[in-house]
């Protein structure tokens, strides 16, 4: 990516960190309200207090910013998931903390996620093809957990593998369109609640 959450793509200069901060944030905040088609560079860089070149100097453009709206959730949920299977737990305990972990982390980037799926179809080819990649591997490391558990018999192997991460991440994915903060329930309610489903599927 052209640039990152913490400025990285200024060569690790501290001081600048703040800027690609606020533009990111900026971006984020005008995407959801009025759309990504709807909002300029101009309008990104006046609401965020700098200049065009600045944001060229971190993101590259418009849809770098898209981009890394999504790519800075997505690169969390992949650290996350790494850290649960590789635990030292039964892999029915690893699938759980991975499932309810995807829904907590989802509920709490819930803008940068309903930006994305609504405007993805913005991005050029190659950037589409890097985020699915990204998108892909998280899904085989999910996916590699359950099938752990179907080859020890921990799990039934009477549902396709495959099945059982597209029922989970359907309602992932689904979240955006009815969670709403003031609701009854948290988000960790939420994700127990989904992934108690997920294992409840599972169970010999």
């Amino acid at each position: 990516m052209a640039g990152t959450k913490d400025g990285s793509g200024n060569g690790g200069n501290g001081s600048a960190k703040p800027v690609a901060r606020r533009l990111l944030a900026t971006a984020t905040r005008l995407f959801a309200e009025q759309g990504y088609d709807r909002t300029s560079v101009q309008e990104i860089v006046d609401a965020a207090g700098v200049t065009k070149g600045a944001l060229y100097h971190y993101f590259g453009s418009k849809e770098d910013l898209l981009h890394e709206v999504y790519g800075r959730v997505l690169r969390l949920q992949q650290e996350r998931l790494d850290h649960f299977a590789d635990a030292d737990a039964p892999v029915e305990q690893r699938l759980r903390d991975a499932a309810a972990d995807v829904v907590v982390t989802t509920i709490e980037n819930l803008d940068d996620t309903k930006i994305f799926f609504r405007s993805m179809h913005h991005l050029g080819p190659e950037k589409d093809k890097q985020v699915r990649a990204e998108r892909r591997r998280y899904h085989e490391r999910f996916r590699a957990l359950i099938e752990e558990g179907q080859r020890t018999g921990v799990f039934t192997s009477d549902i396709p593998a495959d099945l059982v991460v597209d029922y989970h991440f359907g309602s992932v994915h689904h979240l955006g369109t009815w969670y709403r903060e003031d609701g009854p329930l948290s988000p960790q309610q939420v994700a127990d609640h989904l992934a108690d489903l997920l294992l409840r599927a599972l169970r010999p």
